[in-house]
């Protein structure tokens, strides 16, 4: 497959893994693409490992959303901007909504 191939395998996949996981995200059109390539890399380790893929042969469309889905999930996991506040943070009354003194 040659680099526009990737890179269009990559945008797919990593527009499907985005629609998999709920959220707001930060990421452009770059992070999507990397995303989706990392996914199909992942996916096609792994298939390997299990015995699924042949060394030589690349990740299965789902094998590659699913490796997207975890590299997001991680993503995720370890982004500053994607955790969510405590929840003493979350709930603060409006001023219109304190009692009157």
């Amino acid at each position: 497959m040659n680099v526009l191939g990737w890179v269009m395998f990559g945008f797919v996949v990593g527009l499907i893994a985005r629609v998999i996981m709920p959220g707001k995200d930060p990421m452009g059109l770059l992070g999507t693409i990397v995303i989706g390539i990392l996914g199909a890399l992942l996916g096609g380790w792994v298939g390997q490992a299990m015995g699924w893929y042949q060394p030589e042969g690349a990740a299965g469309f789902v094998a590659a959303t699913v490796g997207a889905v975890i590299i997001l999930g991680i993503y995720y996991a370890v982004s500053p901007e994607r955790r969510r506040p405590k929840v003493s943070q979350r709930i603060k009354p409006k001023d219109s909504q304190r009692p009157a003194a």
